[in-house]
Order: C-alpha cells, then structure tokens, then sequence
C-alpha cells in the first residue's frame, strides 16, 4: 500500500460522519473497533492479506466512531450549556459570572470585547463552578466609563451581565452561528450595560499559555503604532500576520471575496508556507545543519500557532509542515499526500467534529489537490524543465533527459551562444545566467498559476455550497496575491521583531511591508471592479458535489499514475527490454486517455457548479408564503403555482450598523434571507416589495439585490428616510424596475394575482407603519394577508374601504404590537392561521400577551418564528398546509470539549 496514510485517514473521517449523522453508544464503537481488529490479525496469520487489509479499514472506521463519541461524552457536568440544559442557571436575568481573560481585550470600532473562561457563577447567593466560555461586548458611549482600562489575559474579572447561548435563526440553509462560536470556545455571549459592571477580582501571574496571549496584545499594538494614519494597512496586516480582522473595512472583505483571495485574509497554509520556506531559506544560508534548520524553523513555527489568534486554520497547516520538517533530517523523501493524510488524522483524533467544520473541509481539500494532482502535473511538466537548466554547459548530462528536454538544453545553449557573441567581452561569461534567469522565473510563475488553478478547481464546489459565490477572477489575481503574501509575512514578522530591539530599523522596513501591503490592496480592488467577475450562486445539488469528487479522485489517481508510467518510461529508455513495456514513447498510454477523459468530465461538471441550469425547488401549482426567522424584524417568500417568486422585506437587526466601514453587527440580507433563498435554489427574484423602510424591513434587502436577479422593486409611499433613498439607488444602479404601487392595483402571477390593498396613493399620513404596502395573495380559493407593521389606524382604514379582507393565513401585524390586530380587524379577516415575526426576548415584549389572547381566543393558530422558526402555508386551492422548521429539526447536541479534555 503506497498511500497507507491516506487510507487510514479515509477511514477514519468515514467513522467520524457517521457518528456525527448517527450517534450510536460507545459500546457499539468499541464492539466493532475490537472485533476487526481480532479478525484482521487472524486474516493477517492466515496470508489472507487483501481481507485483512479491509477489516483493518473497518477498524480504523470503527475508531473513528468511538472517538466522535467520546467527544460527545466529555462534556462536564459543570459546563454551562450542561447546566442550562438542566434548568440550573436562569439566563432571564443578569447574572454574576467570574473568570479568566483568555486574552487581552480586543479593541472593536464600536467597542471593546472580552473573552471570558468561566470559571464561576452566583447561583441563589452563591457561587458554583462552571465551565465554558463568555463573550462579553462593551460598546463605546458613556456606558463604557468605569471599565478598567489596563486589563491583560489572565486577569481574574467579575461581569454582570445578561448573557445567552447564541442562536441560529431557524431557516434552511442559514449560517450556523452556534457552532461557528462554539469552535472558537464561545458558549455563552451578552452585552454590558455599564463599564462599571465589569470588576477586577485578581492578577494573578501569568501561565505560559496567557504570556503568549499578552505578547500577541503586544505585537497589535506595535502595528497600530507603526502605521499611524494608515487604518486599512494596519488592519490588513493585523489579519495577515495575527489572525485579527476586526478592523479591516467592509468592502475590503468584500473585495477578497470577489477577487477569490480572501484566503490571504485568514492565516492558514499560505501564511505558514511563506514563514517556514523564508525560516529554511535563511537558516541554509547561513549554513545551518540540517537537523538545526529544522529545529529551529519548527520552533518558530509553534511560535507562530502560539501567536494568532485564529489557530485552528493556522494549526492544521503547521502540523503538514512540522511533519514534513521531521523528515527532512532523516533524508526521507516523504509523499506529500501521506503527510496530509496524517494531520488530517491527527486532528481527528484529537477532535473529531473538526471533521464538520468548513474550514477543515476547504484546508485538507487545498492540501490534497495540491499533493494529489497539481505536483504530480507539475513534475510531468515544469520540473523536468528546471532540472534541464541546471549545469546546462554540460553536455554529457543530456544522456540523463528526455528527448524534449534534450532538445531544450540544446536551444538554451545556443541562445547563450548568441548572447554571449553579442555582448562586450568582460559580461560574455554571464551570458548563461542571463539566459536561464527569465526561464527559470517564468517557469515558476507558472507553477504558481497551475497550483492556482488546481486549488481553485478543486475547491470550487465547496465554496459554491458554503459561500455561494464564483470567482472567475480567482486563477489570475490568486498569482499576484502569492507573491505579495510571501513577501508580506516574513516581512512583517522582520519588522515586528525589530520593533522591539531598533526603532528606526523597524520605521524603514515598516516603509518597504507598507508598500507591499497598499500593492495588495491596489490590486485586489482592480480585480474587484471588473464587470461581473464574481456572482452568486445556489449550492450544487447533492448528486453534483457527490459526482464531481468521485471524478476528481479518479483524476488524482491518473494523474499518479500517468507520472509514474512516465517516470518508468524515462527510466527504460537505457534499457531496451523494458522500453517495450512502456510504449516506447510513441503511443499514448491508456492511463493517459483515462486522465484526459477525467479532466473532460470534471470540466463538465465544473461548469454545471458554476452555471447551475438547475430549477429552483418550489412546489409548483401551489401558491406559498414562506416567513423566515429573521429576528425582531420581517421577510417573506412567496412562491406562485407558475413558478415566480416574490419577496416582501429582508429583516434587518437592531445593533447591526455601518460604524466607520464596519458592520457592527449580523447581515440579515446575506447571512439569513440569502442563504434561505439558495437553499431553495433560487437565483432568480421576480418581485421583491419593500413594505416601508423601517431598519427591521429594509436592511436586509440591500444584500438580496446584489446578490439575485431581480425583476422589479415594488415600493409605497415615499419615505422621506435616507435608507430608502439608497435602496432605490442600489435598485436603479443594477437596472432593477422601481414600481410605485397604491391601494387598489391588481397583479396577475399566473393563476395567482397579488391585491396591493394599502396604502392610499395620497398616504395615511406621516406615520410610517401605517403607510405600510399591504397585499393579498390569492390563487382564486386560498388568500394570505401580508399586513407590513400596520397598526390601529391602517387595520380601520383598510375595514372602512370595504376591500375583501378574509383570508385564511394572515403575517400578524407590527410583530404582535399591543397597537395592532385589533378585534374588529381579526373579525374581518377571519384567519385559520397566523404567523408572527419576532426576536427572542426582543426589547419590545412582542408579541404582546393580550394579543396572543385574543387569537387564541378567537380559535386562531399561533405560530412563532422565535419558537417555530421558518413557517411555510401552501395551498393548493381548496387545501391549505402549514409547516414549521423547528418541528422538522432533530435535537442536536453540539460538543464544546476535545478527546484532550476526557483523558485529562
């Protein structure tokens, strides 16, 4: 077995999946780790090999179970969401919570932010122990005076504050925001109203863990100070080199990700490749030992994961390279598949939901294309060129080549004739190097831009299922971000070390990393501005991702195997009796046919991801509302029985702000009401309405507009409000026809037809709830009532134009609101069911108790988005069904501890 790493590893993720989609006990694991472990040893004995071999597999599939089940019970009994499982711990109210900085408090543009490893909670006047960890935010103002200003990691601190779990919004396909904090040790999270609510209980010394915490404090400051009045190149280079991105803007993000280089972003394998091959650089030429260069460039490396702050990425890439040093001293040639193999194993082992993680996905996936397909490419192409131009004025060395590379010796040399005939006497002699130089850079520059494009390739499907997003700018700008990324971050760690040993040498080389990092920048927002270099799209069908991997390995397995038929072929070629074997060199060979074949149809397959011909799943002949859990705010998608689709508001949150270039807070539009609509595959909006440009209504829209097709904007009254003046700007910048409608309009969807029954074309008013768009959606049987934030006013308004009302699904207005859903309102519309938009425990105490009452009173349905998450209603004309995400949704624990934790 050639690959055994890779195998094992195989296996061993196939055991995790399992656990994870099924959990089953541990004894169960363990039963069956053991059985195959016995049987193959017996199999083994017996010199049935290929049997053994495959129950060893089953073994390792079964650890690997075993092991996603003891992370699952190594939870302590003390740890926080344990203890609010269990009814211990009354979130509802402030409670008091002592800990220890994990590290120094991270400056926010709009705050401060703490994080917190619990250590205690006050429980009926006294403290117990708990595990787990608080993130507690600090906002700017005068809340913010009082609040120690010389706090380091490691501190002991009391907070008393509100905190919770965090939630995700229950929709399909939405981001899954507990177990992205979770992953980084957040477990319970909240705002402090007071700087004084926030106590120094002890300063205790430092371990060696918060040393490091402090030295990274330490290190952002020194960026800041060094490249004052330089915001965004501070920002870059603090998420470059130390994993922080709190402060680079908005639209500098969006730019990466675009551009396909927001990777460069995120300190991962490229951030550590650079470090470790400038480390071995220099270390080899100051004439190191072997061994040396690679001790010390492996201490600088655990420096490094010690250092940034975003360590998971950072760490899987440092474990390939650490294991790859290892070998080095030993003169082992390792594959480099195998070393990939073993981190990813090494991981798993240590914590097997990793295996579930995104990140973990896209770093493996990067690494294995890489070692899998793009070396094996690059060693049938360009590194048979390179070997040819060394001791190129040899001609006894042509012998050890291949005909082509013969014959291109044979040209470098009389190019260098030609040069050297041409040029003055005393730089004749340097003709060859002067000859082989740009050959030599413009080989590598194309190394550089396969290995993009292998990596883009193989990664695409993920990223398109994941981030819904096509970079065809990805290949080419990924070149001049590489080379400035290997220059960037050993020239940062230079000019961080020499702050802190010679000022001045620190300015110049501060001058040289911020031409670097402003050339990035530049660069990135050049690509970014090119018309429709990057669009959104729905993630691929599960027959798709299945069936494009499953090709791609075959194709890494031709690719192998084609560089290893060559490889045998140049070998035979002193050898007559073997060269028959090989082909001789004039045919091509089957295993070749195989690997164009496979590039055929992963081309295919690439381009079905990238276009996505596919339907949007909608139930056709049915006419369909859809309200999302948005929070304390509304969006709703209706599906008509032809097939087009309408999209009345996009949520928004309280809190999430434009602050200097930075969102404060959730995207609603990109990180809820998009991922839904791309869940359904949709790409395609034919009408999105705005009901009126309340902040909950209108925020989350700017995002649904650049990220679909959109027909037509229906709009009411004219807000006077600057956020729907931009709204419609946004809309007239991407053609979008901007429709004006009033009470009274009718609009034929097929079959069905939408009823725009408020507000009159004169307003009611200056009240913005009450100038609301209301519509009714009616297939001819079935109406639903999509009311907006109308209140008291608007509900007697609409009852006195005598406009038919009755509809069997009503949006509850202004969120359940105790000036809204008035008695002789619900009369007239008479509902079977209704559906309310609200927050979890929002400010506003929606919805309201004696409105909840009075439905329930009048034998009306109540659901919740807080409680039920999305609601969908069909109706097929005489039938109407109603739906609930939540109901659908198995109960999930999420872990929080590693095997590390059980075993110590």
């Amino acid at each position: 077995m050639k690959l055994p790493a890779l195998w094992i590893a195989a296996a061993f993720a196939g055991g995790v999946a399992l656990a994870l989609r099924w959990p089953l006990e541990l004894r169960v694991w363990l039963l069956a780790a053991v059985s195959a472990i016995f049987v193959a040893a017996a199999l083994t004995w017996c010199k049935r090999l290929a049997a053994a071999w495959v129950l060893a597999l089953a073994a390792w599939l079964a650890l690997g179970g075993l092991a996603a089940g003891l992370q699952r019970a190594s939870v302590p009994a003390n740890h926080v969401t344990r203890l609010i499982a269990a009814g211990k711990l009354d979130l509802t109210v402030p409670l008091r919570w002592r800990g220890t900085l994990r590290e120094d408090p991270l400056s926010l543009p709009w705050g401060r932010r703490y994080e917190i490893d619990l250590r205690q909670v006050e429980v009926g006047g006294a403290y117990i122990p708990v595990r787990g960890g608080l993130r507690a935010n600090l906002y700017d103002g005068p809340q913010a005076a009082g609040a120690p200003s010389d706090l380091r990691a490691g501190d002991r601190v009391e907070v008393l504050m509100k905190a919770s779990p965090p939630r995700d919004f229950l929709d399909p396909g939405a981001f899954d925001v507990r177990g992205y904090l979770a992953r980084q040790s957040v477990d319970l999270s909240g705002s402090l109203r007071s700087g004084e609510l926030l106590q120094v209980i002890a300063r205790p010394r430092p371990t060696f863990a918060q040393r490091v915490a402090r030295a990274r404090g330490d290190m952002l400051a020194r960026l800041d100070a060094l490249f004052p009045g330089h915001r965004q190149t501070a920002a870059v280079l603090r998420a470059m080199l130390l994993g922080d991105r709190s402060f680079v803007e908005s639209n500098v993000v969006t730019a990466f990700q675009i551009t396909g280089a927001y990777h460069v972003l995120v300190v991962a394998g490229l951030h550590v490749g650079a470090l470790t091959i400038f480390i071995f650089w220099l270390c080899r030429r100051l004439r190191f030992p072997i061994v040396a260069t690679s001790l010390i460039t492996l201490a600088v490396l655990a420096a490094y994961v010690g250092l940034v702050q975003d360590r998971p990425p950072i760490l899987r890439a440092a474990l390939v390279a650490a294991l790859y040093l290892c070998a080095r001293p030993l003169f082992r040639r390792v594959d480099l598949l195998n070393v990939v193999s073993l981190a990813a194993l090494a991981l798993l082992v240590w914590k097997p939901s990793e295996l579930a993680d995104s990140s973990f996905q896209l770093s493996f996936l990067a690494a294995g294309v890489i070692a899998a397909l793009a070396l094996p490419w690059l060693e049938r192409s360009t590194a048979r060129y390179r070997a040819g131009l060394r001791h190129l004025g040899d001609v006894t060395r042509d012998a050890a080549h291949p005909p082509k590379v013969i014959q291109f010796r044979i040209d470098m040399r009389a190019a260098v004739a030609f040069l050297a005939a041409r040029l003055p006497a005393r730089i004749a002699s340097h003709a060859q190097p002067l000859v082989a130089m740009p050959v030599r850079v413009g080989l590598r520059l194309y190394e550089l831009a396969l290995l993009s494009l292998v990596i883009q390739w193989g990664m695409m499907p993920l990223l398109a299922q994941d981030f819904h997003r096509v970079s065809l700018a990805g290949p080419i700008s990924n070149v001049p971000a590489v080379l400035l990324t290997g220059l960037i971050v050993p020239l940062g760690f230079l000019t961080l070390t020499a702050s802190f040993i010679w000022t001045h040498l620190a300015l110049l080389l501060a001058k040289t990393l911020g031409a670097c990092t402003t050339a990035l920048l530049a660069m990135v927002g050049w690509f970014s501005k090119i018309p429709r270099v990057s669009y959104r799209i729905p993630g691929p069908p599960a027959w798709l991702l299945i069936a494009f991997f499953v090709v791609l390995i075959a194709l890494a397995f031709a690719a192998r195997a084609a560089l290893a038929h060559r490889s045998g072929r140049v070998a035979s070629r002193r050898d007559p009796q073997k060269a028959a074997a090989f082909g001789g060199g004039r045919q091509t060979p089957p295993i070749e046919l195989a690997e164009w074949a496979s590039v055929a149809l992963l081309a295919a397959f690439t381009i079905l991801v990238v276009w996505y011909p596919f339907a949007p799943s909608l139930d056709r002949g049915k006419l369909g509302v859809t309200v999302l859990d948005v929070g304390q705010g509304d969006s709703i998608f209706a599906e008509f029985p032809g097939g087009r689709t309408m999209l009345v508001d996009g949520g928004g949150l309280a809190g999430s702000e434009w602050v200097g270039g930075y969102r404060s807070g959730t995207d609603v539009g990109e990180e809820v009401v998009s991922p839904y609509l791309w869940s359904r595959g949709v790409k395609r909006i034919d009408t999105v309405v705005l009901t009126h440009a309340d902040h909950d209504h209108i925020d989350g829209l700017y995002s649904v507009l650049q990220n679909f097709q959109v027909g037509q904007l229906w709009v009411g009254w004219n807000d006077p409000r600057p956020a729907f003046a931009r709204l419609l700007d946004e809309a007239r910048s991407r053609g979008i026809r901007i429709v004006h409608v009033d009470e009274g309009e009718h609009f034929n969807f097929g079959t069905a037809q939408a009823d725009v029954l408020w507000p009159p074309a004169d307003g009611a008013g200056d009240s913005p709830n009450d100038n609301c768009v209301v519509l009714r959606l009616s297939n001819g049987q079935s109406h639903f009532l999509l009311t907006g934030d109308i209140e008291q006013h608007a509900e007697g308004g609409l009852i006195a134009d005598g406009e038919p009302l009755a509809s069997e699904f009503l949006k509850v207005p202004h969120h359940g609101s105790k000036t809204s859903s008035t008695p002789p309102f619900l009369a007239a519309v008479n509902p079977r069911v209704a559906v309310v938009s609200v927050g979890v425990s929002n400010p506003f105490g929606h919805p309201a108790r004696a409105v909840v009452e009075r439905y329930e009173r009048d034998g009306i349905r109540l659901l919740r988005t807080d409680r039920d998450g999305a609601v969908t209603a069909l109706s097929d004309g005489p039938s109407l069904a109603v739906s609930a995400y939540a109901a659908r949704q198995p109960h999930a624990s999420f872990e929080t501890a590693s095997v590390h934790d059980l075993l110590w």
